[in-house]
């Protein structure tokens, strides 16, 4: 075996995404690239995008934070909330978020706003936005409803509707630092994180399938720990692979699959949510499941370096 560096596409958002990066910028034989969803409409992140025009920054943001060299300290200072009574427009935003809408507006380029905040907290990788156009996360449930925006999707999934499809309005198409950097890559990491409005949306924007397609190594899934409301009641991981498989076009090749049961007690407090372990169910011929303990302690979580070493198994088995 010759080692050399492997350049990782890394494509997601939300809470789960940062537990995967966080646990490979330690690996000094990987170049991670974040590719991440933006298209996210609630909390602080849809305000500041309505009040001030500016992109939804907190996907962004937790995945820099991730990187950043530092962690701990920069989540501390950029993740406090500014108090409501000091400023009535600014107050219940994050620094983070008010930081990077700010330096998007100084500089007129989210790119560049990024760019400029990754070397404020020496990332140990890279950010792209999967796409600066303005757009909206739109579904369709089983019962022929539909809804618009990432959070009353989840709502209308948590509330028993299973969604039948999603798609973004209008078509929005890939930026091109984010495709250049899958161009560059040796394998296309997705997941972990909310399947419908946190994986599959940046895998819907125009662009990304060609992209993947010419990745020439594994596209690996790291499949959640739970199912996501009582309408995703029945969903297991090989739903999610051929979900995923349909959208990029071509098959995923390995799932990180967790095999580890926490106590009866943190089940019992998730299934008052509607959620329970994610079923592995019936595989598609060719996909290769790597099982492990990855849920390791009360709240649903990878464990980062667990999850970390696993990826690099995967990666250096079928690249090296």
């Amino acid at each position: 075996m010759r080692l050399r560096e492997l350049h990782v596409g890394c494509l997601g958002g939300g809470t789960g995404l940062p537990s995967l990066l966080g646990g490979l910028k330690s690996n000094p034989w990987l170049q991670v690239h974040a590719i991440v969803t933006m298209f996210d409409s609630g909390g602080s992140s849809g305000v500041l995008r309505d009040e001030l025009g500016v992109l939804p920054p907190g996907d962004v943001l937790k995945c820099a934070l991730a990187l950043a060299r530092d962690e701990g300290e920069a989540r501390r200072v950029l993740l406090t909330r500014l108090p409501t009574l000091e400023h009535r427009r600014l107050g219940g935003h994050t620094g983070g978020n008010l930081l990077l809408s700010m330096m998007e507006q100084f500089s007129g380029d989210f790119q560049a706003a990024v760019d400029g905040l990754r070397a404020v907290l020496g990332c140990r990788g890279y950010v792209w936005p999967i796409s600066t156009e303005r757009a909206s996360l739109c579904a369709e449930y089983a019962d022929g409803s539909t809804t618009t925006g990432e959070v009353e999707v989840d709502a209308g999934q948590r509330d028993g509707r299973p969604v039948r499809r999603v798609w973004l309005s209008p078509s929005v198409v890939i930026h091109p630092a984010a495709r250049d950097a899958l161009g560059r890559a040796d394998a296309v990491i997705i997941g972990p994180g909310s399947f419908f409005t946190s994986l599959v949306p940046p895998l819907l924007v125009e662009g990304v399938r060609e992209a993947v397609a010419q990745v020439q190594g594994p596209v690996v899934l790291v499949a959640n720990l739970l199912t996501e409301g009582s309408g995703m009641a029945d969903f297991t991981a090989a739903d999610a692979v051929r979900h995923i498989s349909h959208a990029i076009g071509r098959p995923v090749d390995t799932v990180l699959f967790n095999a580890a049961r926490p106590g009866k007690d943190v089940l019992e407090r998730y299934a008052a949510e509607h959620k329970r372990p994610l079923p592995l169910g019936d595989m598609p011929h060719g996909t290769e499941v790597v099982q492990a303990p990855f849920w390791h302690g009360p709240i649903a979580r990878h464990h980062r370096r667990r999850l970390a070493y696993a990826m690099w198994g995967v990666l250096a088995r079928r690249l090296l």
